[in-house]
């Protein structure tokens, strides 16, 4: 059995995945925030200060919960969420977005630099700077500026610098370019607090280590509640970040089926889509390696989701590692079928989902109907829907 527990290797390679591909003079400051963080990660300050947070600040830990009524509509296995959604900043992002501040605080830096796509991160890391009182810069794609309004209010009431960015296709992607070039001027007094488990080495660790707690209280209450552990295991997939926290406590239990989810978008057979482990092929984007949806000349291309925190053409260097050696599965959901698990957990369950998170909700709700009743789906429901609630309201004419 794959033993997991020493990924990445010291280069930050998952396999032939990830790695630090930055120019020389931003090598040495990755080596300066790996340092720093491996030296704070395991002292019993650090854990307890971020312990502390999670309980009294977030409200960890977050709850499973059984759908009862949906699993009975659907005739088949049972569903049930970790509720991240639950979370001080309604998703999984405020769990390393409280990390990452401490680090930066750790390291004397004087502003947090970084993207967001859907929001959620923007607004968590604007949470937790204004936390520790460090400044605090987001830099997000006009298009979902626009889609994400209450967000970018949120973000702007925590004090937070907003930047919007109109080249490319105005979405996560450019903003992870205009967040970078703008960290690149200044790299010793800022930091760049990474939104996903992407970027050059050591982010995509870091990122992991402070999101695997989900994967740990729920293996925990999973054995608690229920005697057993699920035998479906799934989440959405864009970076990869609440992903990577489910799976990681799971990796070694051979029993548990571990399944993340892409955007199809409009479908696979069209180029409106964000399925990148789907279809993608091995490249580098942003300092690391990963799959790409390139050009032939390995470009990135435009990508789509109708959830703003998924429409990216790279993933995580770990997510590739686990599908080349098929210790993960990745399917794909599209945005009419997101939508349909949207509405339906809403008003079956009362439960009103991320599009984000509805994608793995749409991929359980699917595999359900196959499987017999006593067999359980465990989705890690990463975010709430109200960033999402006016955009699906005016989409759908309600």
């Amino acid at each position: 059995m794959t033993d997991f527990a020493p990924m990445p290797d010291t280069n930050g390679f998952f396999g032939q995945y990830g790695g630090q591909l930055v120019p020389p003079e931003l090598k040495q400051v990755m080596h300066e925030i790996d340092l720093a963080y491996e030296e704070i990660r395991n002292t019993e300050k650090f854990q307890n200060e971020l312990m502390k947070l999670f309980q009294d600040y977030v409200g960890r830990p977050s709850p499973i919960y059984h759908a009862q009524r949906l699993s009975e509509q659907l005739g088949g296995a049972q569903i049930y969420l970790k509720r991240e959604d639950l979370n001080h900043t309604g998703a999984h992002k405020i769990n390393h977005c409280l990390g990452e501040a401490l680090l930066a605080k750790f390291m004397g830096k004087k502003k947090v630099i970084a993207e967001t796509g859907a929001g959620q991160h923007g607004v968590a890391l604007a949470t937790a700077c204004a936390l520790v009182g460090i400044p605090c810069e987001i830099h997000m794609g006009q298009v979902d500026i626009e889609k994400e309004h209450p967000n970018v209010t949120k973000m702007k009431i925590l004090g937070c610098k907003l930047v919007p960015v109109t080249r490319g296709t105005a979405t996560l992607k450019d903003a992870v370019d205009s967040a970078f070039e703008e960290y690149l001027k200044d790299p010793q007094n800022t930091i760049y607090a990474i939104g996903s488990v992407v970027g050059p080495h050591p982010f995509p660790k870091m990122v992991r280590d402070f999101q695997s707690i989900i994967g740990r209280e729920a293996r925990q209450q999973f054995q608690d509640k229920y005697q057993c552990l699920p035998h479906y295991i799934t989440a959405c997939v864009g970076g990869g970040s609440n992903a990577m926290g489910l799976f990681t406590a799971f990796l070694n239990d051979d029993g548990v089926n571990i399944v993340g989810v892409e955007p199809a978008g409009k479908g696979l057979d069209t180029d409106m889509h964000s399925a990148t482990l789907t279809l993608g092929t091995p490249g580098e984007l942003h300092g690391f390696k990963c799959y790409v949806l390139q050009d032939s000349e390995g470009q990135p291309l435009p990508v789509h989701s109708i959830a703003s925190g998924l429409d990216y053409p790279g993933v995580g260097p770990q997510h590739c590692y686990l599908k080349d050696i098929e210790r993960v599965n990745y399917e794909s959901v599209t945005d009419e079928e997101c939508l349909e698990a949207f509405m339906t957990l809403s008003r079956v369950e009362g439960i009103i989902p991320a599009l984000e998170s509805a994608h793995a909700v749409a991929w359980a709700m699917k595999k359900a109907k196959t499987l017999p009743p006593e067999q359980h789906i465990l989705v890690n429901l990463s975010g709430r829907g109200d960033k999402d609630a006016d955009y699906v309201a005016e989409k759908l004419n309600l």
